[in-house]
């Protein structure tokens, strides 16, 4: 009985340990998703700003440009897919990764061949642990993402978008990432960024969208060349910044899930230590009277 006192005294102690880091790691991750919800409020404004400049030009321009013009073959597709760094999310990981190669999978059966670009060090290990190439990798920038990491993303897919499928490049290029909903709901969401498809606008603003009447210097190609560029970034970067408030509220939620089991168990050993104490006391009680009773017998 002393022995078995024991064993459940030091799961009472571990579930106590326990709890302490999850909910420290509860605490940690309610603090930044704060802080990632207000990065991603303040670049709002300026991805609609960006958004509506991009849909004005090309509304009132009849250029064929690379970027808008739809391929005729699309033989390689970029599928682009944000997870963490960090663990302990829930199923933040796996949910994206399994979109990502659904998406792959829908990509192969049109026809087409998927090339994966991976951020965050849970895809990385994910498709290394599994032998699946990719084409470019970027790490240890997920929970506050900086523009930098944007740029050096866009500026890869633009590269491999204006080589083209045929000389080793891509055709088109999809986003994959998770899109922050709520504290409790975390979206996994693919878009289709190159060739461009401008659907940003509400259909309750679309009817009510009137662009103004631009004149082009110096000519409509060359806005494009210049600003189609910052709009891609700007896709990237709201990306980035959508999956780290969404990874941060799946933390939060994974962490008080376990701070919850945590409370259940140390509920559960308490009540058994207590049974296995009451169990050693009522023996002790029946040895002594059996001793008392065998003691006055032989007298």
């Amino acid at each position: 009985m002393g022995a078995q006192l024991r064993v459940y005294k030091q799961k009472i102690s571990s579930a106590q340990t326990t709890k302490k880091i999850t909910k420290a790691m509860e605490l940690i991750a309610a603090s930044r998703i704060q802080k990632a919800m207000a990065r991603v409020k303040a670049s709002s404004p300026f991805a609609r700003a960006v958004t509506r400049a991009v849909s004005a030009v090309a509304t009132h321009s009849n250029v064929d440009h690379p970027l808008t013009r739809e391929p005729e073959n699309i033989r390689r597709s970029a599928v682009v897919i944000f997870s963490s760094d960090r663990g302990l999310a829930g199923a933040f990981n796996s949910q994206i990764l399994r979109e990502g190669l659904e998406v792959a999978e829908l990509l192969r059966s049109e026809g087409r061949e998927p090339v994966f670009y991976l951020v965050g060090r849970k895809a990385v290990g994910y498709f290394q642990f599994r032998r699946i190439a990719s084409a470019a990798e970027w790490t240890g920038d997920t929970d506050t993402p900086s523009f930098h990491t944007a740029e050096e993303i866009s500026a890869t897919l633009l590269e491999a978008f204006t080589r083209g499928g045929e000389a080793g490049g891509v055709d088109e290029i999809h986003l994959v990432f998770n899109r922050f909903v709520s504290m409790m709901t975390q979206e996994p969401e693919s878009v289709r960024l190159l060739p461009l498809e401008i659907a940003e606008a509400d259909d309750s603003e679309a009817g009510s969208t009137v662009y103004p009447l631009y004149e082009f210097e110096p000519d409509a190609e060359t806005v494009l060349d210049a600003i189609l560029p910052v709009y891609i970034q700007s896709r990237v970067f709201n990306a980035l910044l959508q999956s780290s408030a969404a990874k941060q509220a799946a933390t939060q939620k994974a962490m008080k899930s376990a701070s919850d089991n945590a409370d259940k168990l140390i509920t559960d050993y308490t009540r058994l230590r207590n049974n296995a104490r009451q169990a050693e006391i009522t023996q002790q009680i029946a040895e002594i009277v059996g001793g008392a009773d065998a003691l006055s017998s032989s007298k």
